[in-house]
């Protein structure tokens, strides 16, 4: 696994105006554990001090931002990147953006996937609410902006491809047709869990392994959160929608692993536990509310009170 530096990406405002948040980010049962507080601004104006809050793969900024709700093929892939710069110890790469290079090849894949599965959460709950053209997006940015970063990897594991079952699922929402979407939706899960499998069979520690992805797309989340608030209110609902598909996907993620780290150390496990339901309140549904219930400093501590127990859970 990758080396990590503990961060607490909290601007200067609101260290003044929330200095409990941070306070208790060194969480339960970490006693003498420092936090380590880097305030090095990135091209977005956010805080941050450790490695960049993962972004998808590809261009980052607001150029790849634009490209991608415009339908472009790159903006998810650095969608963080701006929002975190690259901390030392050669976080960033050659012929790739800073947000995944520090990543092993197959964390950043799974991490990849776990992403594309918090768009079609979120658009399925959105679907569910018959809110076909707001879920549409969510069907439409995995295969844009997340799978061919990982399309050309899958080959390694040699598991198929599934570029036409996410091409044939966003039809179905784009046609609103409700049946043809379950059963494309049924036919896609099917292929992701394949990946997961294969991905799992080559970690001999997968509870350790999972919880660091679980980590990575809480970075993003938080990330997106950010740039979801807009003067104090929620302006951007995609990027408040992305953040909580990736929230709700991660939290699912470590339930899968939650029994097996408790073996470890029930403590940190709780820790891990109290830190999501936190990040959920900030993105209680798949619409947002008019006011946010989180400010973006206390999104970014409760990611940070999750990374102060990755080395009690290895």
């Amino acid at each position: 696994m990758k080396r990590r530096k503990i961060w607490a990406g909290l601007s200067s405002v609101v260290l003044a105006a929330a200095p409990t948040a941070l306070a208790a980010a060194s969480g339960p049962g970490t006693p003498g554990e420092p936090v380590q507080v880097a305030q090095a601004k990135g091209p977005g104006g956010e805080a941050g001090g450790r490695a960049p809050a993962k972004g998808h793969g590809g261009e980052s900024g607001e150029k790849g931002q634009a490209k991608a709700r415009a339908g472009g093929e790159a903006g998810e892939a650095g969608r963080a990147a701006k929002a975190k710069p690259a901390g030392p110890g050669g976080e960033g790469g050659e012929g790739e953006s800073g947000a995944s290079a520090g990543l092993p090849p197959r964390l950043r894949l799974h991490r990849d996937l776990e992403l594309l599965r918090g768009h079609l959460l979120v658009g399925g709950e959105l679907v569910e609410a018959g809110q076909w053209a707001e879920a549409l997006p969510h069907f439409l940015h995995p295969q844009r902006e997340i799978y061919g970063a990982i399309g050309g990897q899958l080959k390694t594991l040699e598991v198929p491809g599934f570029l036409p079952a996410l091409k044939s699922l966003a039809q179905t929402v784009k046609a609103k047709d409700k049946a043809a979407y379950e059963k494309a939706r049924a036919a896609l899960e099917d292929r992701l869990a394949a990946v997961e499998k294969a991905v799992q069979a080559k970690e001999p520690n997968w509870a350790s392994f999972a919880l660091e992805s679980v980590l990575e797309v809480l970075e993003t989340a938080a990330a997106d959160f950010g740039k979801a608030v807009e003067g104090g209110k929620i302006g951007n609902v995609l990027e408040y929608q992305d953040s909580r598909g990736f929230v709700l996907q991660a939290e699912r993620l470590f339930q899968s692993i939650a029994d097996e780290l408790a073996r470890k150390d029930a403590g940190a496990t709780q820790a891990i536990r109290t830190a999501l339901n936190e990040l959920k309140t900030a993105v209680p549904g798949p619409r947002p509310p008019q006011t946010p219930v989180s400010d973006h400093g206390a999104v970014l501590a409760s990611v940070s009170r999750i990374e102060l127990q990755l080395s009690r859970l290895r």
